[in-house]
């Protein structure tokens, strides 16, 4: 008697000659192929077709012009959730994987009873593995008479019962801990394998991943082990789950490519690192040898292939503020070294227009790339401005394919296979992005609303609701929550939708929490920014800045931003007076005695003032000072804001008491 899995495999083949597309490929006699080739860390704006004029990826343009390009795409703003949305459909606030902990021991999601007597709310702590009882789409596709492989980063669970053998996959080839490659880019990786004893110098790493000759690149790795699984399938449906690590740190990267890549200027002066511009480079190169495999086999007509990425782009790593890059180059880490050399503490991208970029729930750390291929489905060459997230392509793979949909597991995505082949333009009417820690929260998309819902003030913004036009504001610079209460209530309501549905666990107030005295900004009230010749005094929504014999300045080294640099000061005075605006470099040892700096005007009054004044910066801020004119009068402030590209350091005094 046939076993039930050969009956359902069976049955989903039939299913899918009869129905695909309407009994188009009727005549076929297997489900398509499905390959889903996901970068890390890849930015929305991080390659030609999405509008980079620096990084080199011809393949990811031949792709877009196979198939369909989607302006409007995300993830979560981190790796493991998204990766945990993609294989079950369901929603971070539903599976519980909230951060990037796929590489800790097991954990469940949890919400501590107490806390510091300081910290006014309690968060809770993402679970740490993909639950073995989800129906993933792996599982989906292996039952519908597919072979499955996964091949390279899987980073949602550490231990054996939660690794990609568990989760329908035939084939695998990882390792753990990630959630970079083990040991570096560069083979020997130093992997000892499971139940062998370490050698000298190497790492306890898990899994199935193995050496190769000295100085193999594991982009490249992973990209033989694909092309391998996809020969040896030819003649069967397959669903190969191709995960890279690049373009993650540790940014390991082939040096004779970053070389020709530092010769590249981008005219429009957002983009310039040439690290991330070889490991991009990589990554396209794998991409297009996948690509030649499929037309060499005669499988490319047959092959649903959906390239996207798993968060923005990442602009925070390796600069001289972050701590992690800090302690690799104390223990002058070879990667950092590499990197420091062609690169400084250039970040590894700029997302502009987007604002700021991963870990983040602004556009930049969500919005990203994805492009679908399917010759004779989906028309060459299009693209779509249609909502969608990653909890869809669940779904989508299932009606593209023609096998049954899964309503019990997928609880959260919506197929967008209509769009795919032209009779729809929308698949979803919302998409809502769960990050509970802090200083995070929620965000929801609709139409050309976006709304972000914080439990506590966000360190930028001061406030908890932030509200963008993303038609008419892609960037995020103005918050219109407080302009629309209406607007705001009713994208909230999805939100609270969403957590009722889910039973998400939510943040609390801590009961162990002791109120401050006052309200006012600690470590001397400006947490970043030194007054010199000047004193400042808190008053009712402010700071009273007074002269201390001489014209002084609020000076600040926190203000990292990437050239042109605009002031938006929010200040008022009874005399007024002129200000000026002065900086340095990262790349000058001192403030340069020609410059004469920017000046601004403020007028007099005893109403608030919005000022604004560029910068024109070349290269990165080092130090920033803002001179007030105080000689006459004081100066209050209320908010001082510097914006770069795609990024913004922002001092908020509206809630300040004396």
């Amino acid at each position: 008697m046939p076993r039930l899995r050969d009956l359902v495999a069976t049955l989903a083949i039939l299913t899918a000659v009869l129905a695909r597309d309407g009994g188009v490929e009727a005549a076929d006699s297997r489900p398509p192929n499905v390959i889903l080739f996901l970068v890390d860390d890849m930015g929305w704006m991080d390659s030609t077709p999405y509008g980079s004029r620096y990084y080199d990826t011809p393949h990811m343009a031949r792709l877009a012009a196979q198939g369909m390009r989607f302006t409007r795409a995300y993830s979560q703003p981190l790796c493991s959730p998204t990766r945990a949305c993609l294989l079950t459909g369901k929603n971070a606030a539903r599976h519980g994987i909230t951060s990037a902990v796929g590489h800790t021991p097991p954990a469940e999601r949890s919400l501590p009873d107490s806390g510091p007597a300081h910290q006014k709310m309690l968060y809770p702590s993402s679970k740490t593995f993909l639950d073995p009882g989800e129906y993933t789409l792996a599982e989906a596709l292996r039952d519908a008479g597919y072979r499955t492989a996964h091949i390279g980063k899987w980073h949602l669970g550490l231990t054996e019962p939660h690794w990609p053998e568990r989760q329908g996959f035939d084939v695998a080839f990882h390792c753990h801990p990630d959630p970079g490659p083990p040991g570096g880019y560069f083979s020997p990786y130093g992997v000892t394998p499971a139940g062998s004893p370490p050698t000298p110098g190497s790492r306890r790493v898990v899994g199935t991943i193995t050496d190769g000759p000295s100085g193999e690149y594991i982009t490249d790795r992973l990209t033989e082990e694909a092309i391998r699984f996809v020969t040896a399938n030819r003649d069967r449906p397959f669903f190969l789950n191709l995960w890279h690590y690049g373009v993650h740190g540790p940014w390991g990267h082939k040096e004779s490519i970053t070389a020709a890549m530092a010769t590249r200027t981008d005219p429009t002066g957002r983009q310039k690192n040439p690290v991330m511009a070889s490991m991009l480079k990589s990554i396209d190169e794998s991409l297009g040898r996948i690509l030649d495999t499929l037309d060499r086999l005669g499988l490319a007509d047959d092959t649903l292939f959906i390239f996207t990425s798993d968060n923005g782009g990442n602009t925070s790593s390796n600069t001289e503020s972050d701590p992690k890059s800090q302690a690799r180059e104390r223990a002058a880490d070879p990667s950092t070294v590499s990197y420091q050399k062609w690169t400084g503490h250039e970040p590894p991208t700029n997302n502009a227009p987007l604002r700021e970029g991963k870990g983040r729930l602004y556009e930049g750390g969500v919005r990203v790339p994805l492009i679908v291929r399917f010759p004779g489905r989906v028309q060459p060459g299009t693209s779509s401005d249609a909502l969608v997230g990653c909890t869809d392509i669940y779904p989508t793979v299932l009606e593209m394919a023609g096998l049954p949909p899964q309503p019990a597991q997928t609880k959260d995505g919506s197929s967008y296979a209509a769009v795919l082949r032209g009779t729809a333009t929308t698949a979803r009417e919302s998409y809502v992005i769960w990050f509970p820690g802090r200083p995070h929260g929620a965000s929801v998309h609709q139409a050309d609303w976006k709304l972000i819902r914080r439990t506590e003030p966000s360190p930028e913004e001061g406030v908890t609701h932030e509200l963008y036009n993303l038609r008419d504001d892609i960037g995020e610079t103005q918050n219109l929550a407080a302009t629309m209460p209406d607007r705001v209530g009713a994208l909230e309501g999805i939100i609270d939708r969403l957590i009722a549905d889910t039973a998400a666990v939510i943040p609390r107030i801590n009961p162990a929490y002791r109120a401050p005295a006052a309200d006012v900004p600690s470590a001397g009230g400006f947490d970043g920014l030194v007054a010199k010749g000047c004193t400042a005094t808190p008053i009712a929504g402010g700071y009273r800045i007074e002269s201390a014999g001489r014209r002084g300045f609020l000076g600040t080294a926190r203000v990292k931003l990437a050239g042109p640099v605009t002031l938006h000061l929010r200040a008022r005075t009874p005399v007024g007076g002129t200000g000026l605006l002065q900086w340095r470099t990262e790349a000058e040892a001192d403030f340069p005695p020609d410059r004469q700096g920017v000046p601004f005007t403020l007028a007099a009054g005893d109403q608030w003032q919005d000022i604004t004044a560029v910068l024109p910066v070349q290269g990165t801020t080092a130090i920033v000072r803002l001179f007030l004119p105080t000689e006459a009068a004081a100066v209050d402030i209320e908010k001082i804001r510097y914006v770069g590209q795609g990024q913004r350091t922002v001092w908020d005094f509206s809630r300040v008491r004396p």
